[in-house]
């Protein structure tokens, strides 16, 4: 076999566990993993300082990418070199925040065409259902988007309104005709208050508790089951949910549901007053919290650990005042989405492995990548070489993404990445991404 690369590496997360490896490449994708000592010739050979782990690239599937229309809050270009600076090869951008949001086929074409030849990454796409649109749900499936997402409650942005519950089921109800997929921001707009002006975050988090999550995602379990649809909740913050989640899947309901890193190693007790670069919806709330959501990862009831990347202009984030009610609920941090999660895991004796599973083949398995996810013969060629042991410290200057606004600014953090390949070819500046 003429191979055209080898990357050779003393530790590499293969199968579920760390050992040494050559992976072997052709035509962009893995054509063997072999042992240490097996000979193997390419045109090329790259091994791994020792201080480095070879990983699968990482699965993004809850990007906000915002272009067309809020391009100024984000774009293809920058949040794709974001994306590879941080080790993830495949992102889906989401349908919302962008104009025209992905509604319907022919806004999707709009979308592609203005990722095409801007990408640094894979890049698949979402599709959205809002208030009468489910009859154009299989079209954009048919169009390639991977799964249609909906909001419960207002999205905060006026093209894009949430489904009430009716709306909910005649959505699922389409879906469930050919197997597509829901994704669902779950918020009870009954539960929510609006959030008090001004600097305390105390407040702010008390305006969206955690029965506004209960009780969304119990009244989508009823959808799911009334209508046989599969769904899986975005961005769990409230810890509540995970035995409702429980319940539905040994009930046979077909619901998966993720976090994001910033639930995972930030605390609202931690946040401080006017410190609106914190601000996300559902909020980050409390350490017994955080700690439940660890395990809700390690039972396997929550599945991935996506970003939840939703960046503004700094503008939007009202740091002028610093008032939690008035500014935009988002936080920035795709490039910084497996630092943060492995500085928190290594505290808790966690694994690279475990790491890999919930933010590449999790992610991946989630919306049927096959080809992605995994150091496996047959699979894109997507690696990143991680030095998991060096720190640096967040200088949001030095980000990639489009505005410099970060909430880990200044916190130091474990693991950089090195390399990134995409398909075999380091990730150098020149947009060969796909768009899938």
């Amino acid at each position: 076999m003429s191979l055209d690369l080898v990357v050779a590496a003393r530790r590499a997360v293969v199968g579920g566990e760390v050992r040494a490896a050559r992976v072997g490449v052709v035509d962009g994708r893995i054509a063997v993993v072999a042992d240490w000592d097996s000979a193997l010739d390419a045109v090329d050979t790259v091994t791994l300082d020792d201080d480095l782990v070879l990983l699968p690239g990482l699965v993004d599937t809850h990007v906000h990418v915002n272009e067309p229309g809020r391009t100024e809050w984000e774009g293809f270009a920058t949040a794709t070199a974001a994306a590879a600076a941080g080790g993830i090869t495949t992102i889906l951008d989401m349908p919302l925040n962008s104009i025209p949001p992905t509604v319907s086929a022919e806004a999707l074409a709009v979308k592609r065409a203005a990722a095409r030849g801007q990408v640094h990454v894979d890049v698949g796409f979402w599709g959205g259902a809002i208030p009468g649109n489910a009859a154009d749900l299989r079209a954009l499936h048919d169009a390639g988007a991977y799964g249609v997402k909906c909001f419960l409650l207002d999205s905060g942005v006026p093209e894009f309104p949430p489904l009430d519950p009716g709306g909910l089921r005649a959505a699922l109800t389409e879906l469930a005709r050919f197997d597509g997929l829901l994704i669902a921001h779950c918020e009870d707009p009954a539960s929510i208050r609006d959030a008090p002006p001004g600097r305390d975050y105390a407040g702010f988090l008390a305006s969206r508790p955690p029965e506004a999550e209960t009780r969304a995602v119990a009244g989508l379990i009823d959808a799911a089951r009334e209508t046989g649809a599969r769904v899986h909740v975005v961005h769990v913050s409230a810890a509540a949910v995970l035995p409702l989640l429980r319940a539905a899947v040994a009930d046979g309901i077909r619901i998966t549901a993720e976090t994001c890193p910033h639930y995972l190693a930030l605390a609202a007790e931690e946040v401080p007053a006017g410190a609106t670069e914190f601000k996300c919806c559902p909020p980050v709330r409390d350490t017994a919290n955080r700690d439940a959501l660890w395990a809700g990862l390690a039972d396997g009831t929550l599945t991935c650990v996506v970003s939840d990347h939703s960046p503004c202009t700094p503008e939007l984030k009202r740091f002028d005042t610093g008032d939690f009610g008035a500014a935009w609920g988002g936080i920035a941090s795709l490039q910084l989405s497996l630092p943060v999660v492995w500085t928190a895991a290594a505290t808790r004796s966690l694994s690279l492995p475990e790491v890999v599973g919930w933010m590449s083949a999790g992610p991946a398995a989630l919306v049927g990548l096959c080809g992605k996810g995994s150091i496996e013969v047959g699979y894109d060629a997507d690696l990143v070489a991680f030095a998991p042991d060096e720190v640096f410290t967040v200088d949001p200057a030095t980000l990639a993404h489009r505005n410099p606004v970060s909430a880990y600014a200044g916190r130091t953090l474990r693991g950089v990445v090195r390399t990134t390949w995409l398909r075999g070819i380091p990730v150098d500046g020149e947009p060969r991404g796909r768009l899938l």
